[in-house]
């Protein structure tokens, strides 16, 4: 039984003097949220929560809303002390109340959380592979592809969030511009013609690389995007691939990658995603959708 007064406990919406301590939440049950992170989430979208007297950080849980279509939940997170009191639904919820109630509310779920979700209306629709790898095995070699491949510059940006649309199935500019300015490396590969015909971004945290987002025309393409960014890193790497790649999962298990979960993709406000292209190889985050 927990004996925690919830009188005693005050939400509110999260700012970036309250990293530190959403840090230290995540921390808390093992997640691996950094300050570069949250700073994107909270650039990108808005966290609510709950504090305690001592203005420890209890509760959280943020919400991304993309320009027309759809906004994403994640970082749903109780301290362990405080579980069984509602904080966690509580927090979503209000993610819920905060957004254009026409859109569709997706998230990534744990085992964990999936029972309250579906308690809030959420279903399964879907699922995204969740890859690690520990020392990754170089099988891209050289082509035409890789003398493609230039960084990211201001004059690739409005291509970039017309081919993530794409596959994404929501504009999401403002989320795009802020990842980018998080990312380690960000790179483009064009055509012969000069049309970017495929993107991706890495970005460095505590304990892995996440390669993502990946929006590539074919699997080759994203192949050669994931060798690139990943080749020259010594240390883990972390991958999230929506359903339906099944070629570009096996190349990354022969690069080393192992699958390590499924978690489900649910919805709320809809009964499917936003139309998409199938190009998207990688999510940004779990977090990002």
């Amino acid at each position: 039984m927990n004996l925690i007064n919830e009188t005693k406990l005050f939400f509110k919406k999260f700012d970036h003097l309250d990293i530190p301590a959403l840090i230290d939440l995540s921390t808390s049950i093992g997640w691996d949220y950094d300050r570069n992170e949250i700073t994107t989430m909270m650039n990108s979208g808005k966290i609510y929560g709950h504090k305690n007297e001592e203005g420890k950080i209890v509760s959280s849980a943020a919400i991304i809303e993309y320009s027309s279509k759809l906004a994403s939940i994640g970082m749903v997170i109780v301290r362990q002390d405080y579980r069984g009191m509602g904080l966690g639904r509580k927090a979503t919820q209000k993610c819920l109340d905060s957004m254009l109630c026409s859109k569709t509310a997706m998230l990534i779920a744990t085992e964990e959380g999936k029972p309250l979700y579906e308690k809030m209306g959420f279903k399964s629709i879907d699922t995204v592979h969740k890859f690690l790898c520990d020392h990754y095995e170089p099988l891209v070699k050289n082509s035409n592809l890789h003398r493609n491949i230039k960084p990211i510059g201001e004059e690739d940006i409005p291509q970039l969030i017309h081919l993530d649309t794409e596959a994404f199935g929501d504009n999401r500019k403002t989320f795009l511009i802020n990842r980018l300015k998080q990312s380690k490396e960000a790179i483009v590969v064009k055509s012969p013609d000069g049309k970017n015909i495929g993107y991706g971004m890495s970005i460095s945290g505590p304990i892995h690389l996440i390669l993502g987002p990946i929006v590539a025309l074919d699997s080759e393409t994203a192949s050669v995007i994931i060798d690139q960014l990943a080749r020259n890193h010594h240390g883990k790497l972390r991958i999230d691939v929506p359903s339906g790649h099944e070629v570009f999962m096996s190349h990354l298990k022969k690069c080393g990658f192992l699958q390590v979960s499924q978690p489900p993709i649910m919805i709320k406000n809809g009964d499917h995603l936003p139309l998409r292209n199938n190009t998207l190889y990688g999510i940004a985050a779990q977090a990002f959708g």
